[in-house]
C-alpha cells in the first residue's frame, strides 16, 4: 500500500488491514553480481536532493508528502507509452520503491508454493486465518534507475511463514528507507537488514512474531531521522515504538503501547517548537519526543488506522477513515500541543487543533497536501479538497468515472494531482478549487496497482503486481 501502502482489507504502504468483531473487515490493501559503481554512482548525487528530483528516500518521498514539483515525467503514459523500462519482479510485495542516485530499492517474497490471488475492492471474506504451509523466501532488490537492470539482489530469510496476512495484503509491504549510505529493509514479523549501496549487508536485527487483527499481517515502514531509526509495530499482543541505532542496529531504547493492531508509518515532525514523533493509533494518536517521552495523546479515530501522517509548517495532518466506521476525522494539530488534546463531543477545533473534518478521512490511502489544499482520495473512488489552513470544503467526494478501488497514495507535481487506483490506472486531475479530471493512463491488463509510486527527476516509478515500470518521456528501451 503504509503500501504505501495494502488495499481493500488490509493496509498499504504501504501495508494490512484490521477491524474488530462488530465492524465490518475490509482489506486496505539480493548475492552477487555486485558491481562496484554502485557505490560511486549514488555517493555522486547524495548532496543533490531537492525536492524528490534526484531522491526519493521513503515512502511519499521527502517529508513523506508525495510532492514533486519541479519533475518532468510525462503527464500521458500506457503499458508501452512513454515507458523508458519496464523490469517484472517474482514473488508479492506492495512496498513502493526509494531512490538514492541512481539506484532503486525495494523488497518481495517468494512463495515456493501456489500464492492465492489477490481480490481487488473492499470485501468481506478475505481473512485467511493460518500461514502459508509452503516455504516462502524474503528478498532485497537494487535495480538501475536508468536501465531497470538488476544491479544486486539477495535473499533474507526463507521458511514457512511464522504469520497469516490478508489476501490484499503481503509479506513485503514495508517500504525500505535510506540515507544515501544504507538502505533499511523492514519486514514486520521477520526483522530488519542494513545495506549499503553496492550490497554488502552491514547489520540485522530479528523481529519476535505476533498476530495482527484478524490475521491481516503488518505493514508500517521504518522512518529515519538522524543517527536513528524508529519503527511501530502495533499488535495484538505486545505493541511498542522502537528507536534503533541506524549504524550499529542497536537498541536505544523501546516505549511499549496500549494500542492494538495499526498499520500507519510514524512521522518524524519537525516543527518550530520542537522535534516529535507522531504515530497515529486506534485508541490515540501519541506523540513522543526523541527519547520516548510521550508528548500529547489524541482520542477520536475510526476502528482502523493506516494513514501516515506529514506538516507542513506547523500544522500536523493526522487521518483515520476506516470505512466501516461512523467516526472518519481528518485532524489538522497545531505544534507544541501537550497532554490530552481530544476535542469534547462536537467540537470540531480546539487550542491544540485547528480543525477537524469529522468523517472525511479515507481508508488506505495518506491524504496529500499540495499548493494549500488537502486532497482526500477515498477508497470507492471519491476526490475531495480542502483548504489547508481551515478545513473549508471546496469539492468533497466527487466520483471519479469508471475509478473502481483505490489503495495507493496520491501524488502531485506541476500543477497536477495523480490517483493510481488498483486495475493500474492513474487518474489526472488539474491542481484546482473545483474537480477537473484531464485524462487516465492504463497499464497492462495484469498490472493490479496497490503500491505509491516514487518520482525522481524526469522519472516516474510505478510498481505494480507485476512489475516495476520507470515512466519518462521516450520510447521503450527493454521489455521483461
Amino acid at each position: 500500500m503504509k503500501v504505501s501502502a495494502l488495499s481493500g482489507d488490509q493496509p498499504q504502504h504501504r501495508h494490512g488491514r484490521g477491524g474488530d468483531s462488530s465492524q465490518i473487515g475490509f482489506v486496505h490493501q539480493t548475492p552477487q553480481g555486485k558491481e562496484t559503481t554502485v557505490r560511486i554512482i549514488c555517493i555522486l548525487l547524495v548532496a543533490t536532493v531537492a525536492h524528490g528530483r534526484d531522491n526519493w528516500p521513503q515512502f511519499r518521498g521527502p517529508g513523506a508528502r508525495g510532492v514533486a514539483d519541479g519533475a518532468s515525467f510525462p503527464e500521458r503514459w500506457s503499458a508501452t507509452e512513454n515507458v523508458a523500462w519496464k523490469t517484472d519482479i517474482p514473488g508479492r510485495g506492495w512496498s513502493s520503491p526509494v531512490v538514492w542516485g541512481g539506484c532503486v530499492f525495494l523488497t518481495t517474497v517468494i512463495n515456493r508454493g501456489e500464492s492465492e490471488p489477490p481480490k481487488k475492492g473492499l470485501y468481506l471474506g478475505g481473512n485467511r486465518p493460518q500461514p502459508a504451509a509452503s516455504v516462502h523466501e524474503w528478498w532485497v532488490y537494487c535495480l538501475d534507475l536508468e536501465s531497470g537492470n538488476v544491479r544486486w539482489k539477495e535473499k533474507v530469510h526463507e521458511g514457512q511463514p511464522s504469520s497469516p496476512i490478508h489476501i490484499k495484503n503481503s509479506y513485503a509491504s514495508e517500504t525500505p528507507v535510506t540515507d544515501g549510505e544504507q538502505v533499511y529493509f523492514y519486514f514486520g514479523n521477520i526483522g530488519v537488514f542494513a545495506y549499503d549501496l553496492d550490497g554488502k549487508r552491514g547489520w540485522s536485527k530479528t523481529m519476535e512474531p505476533h498476530n495482527t487483527r484478524y490475521g491481516w499481517g503488518t505493514a508500517a515502514s521504518p522512518v529515519l531521522h538522524g543517527d536513528r531509526l524508529y519503527i511501530v509495530n502495533d499488535n495484538e499482543e505486545a505493541s511498542w515504538l522502537l528507536a534503533l541505532d541506524k549504524r550499529t542496529g542497536k537498541e536505544i531504547w523501546r516505549v511499549d503501547r496500549d494500542e492494538q493492531s495499526n498499520w500507519s508509518t510514524p512521522y518524524v515532525w519537525e516543527n518550530g517548537q520542537r522535534t516529535e514523533i507522531v504515530t497515529p493509533g486506534t485508541g490515540r494518536v501519541r506523540a513522543y519526543d526523541l527519547d520516548g517521552k510521550e508528548l500529547w495523546s489524541l482520542k477520536g479515530m475510526s476502528g482502523i488506522t493506516i494513514a501516515t501522517p506529514f506538516a507542513e509548517g506547523d500544522l500536523c495532518y493526522v487521518t483515520s477513515g476506516f470505512v466501516g466506521s461512523r467516526l472518519r476525522p481528518i485532524y489538522a494539530i497545531r505544534a507544541g500541543a501537550s497532554g490530552d488534546i481530544s476535542l469534547s463531543w462536537g467540537q470540531t477545533s480546539n487550542a491544540s487543533i485547528a480543525w477537524c473534518q469529522p468523517t472525511a478521512a479515507p481508508y488506505n490511502p495518506s491524504t496529500l497536501l499540495y499548493r494549500d489544499k488537502l486532497y482526500v482520495l477515498l477508497d470507492r473512488g471519491m476526490l475531495s479538497a480542502y483548504d489547508a489552513k481551515t478545513g473549508r470544503v471546496f469539492f468533497e467526494r466527487e466520483r471519479i468515472p469508471q475509478g473502481g478501488g483505490f489503495t495507493a497514495s496520491p501524488w502531485a507535481a506541476n500543477g497536477n494531482i495523480f490517483c493510481l487506483n488498483e486495475d493500474g490506472v492513474t487518474f489526472v486531475f488539474r491542481a484546482n478549487e473545483k474537480f477537473e479530471l484531464l485524462h487516465a493512463n492504463r497499464l497492462a491488463d495484469d498490472d493490479m496497482g496497490m503500491a505509491t509510486p516514487a518520482i525522481v527527476g524526469g522519472r516516474l516509478l510505478i510498481r505494480t503486481s507485476a512489475r516495476l515500470y520507470c515512466i519518462a518521456r521516450g520510447s521503450m528501451t527493454n521489455q521483461p
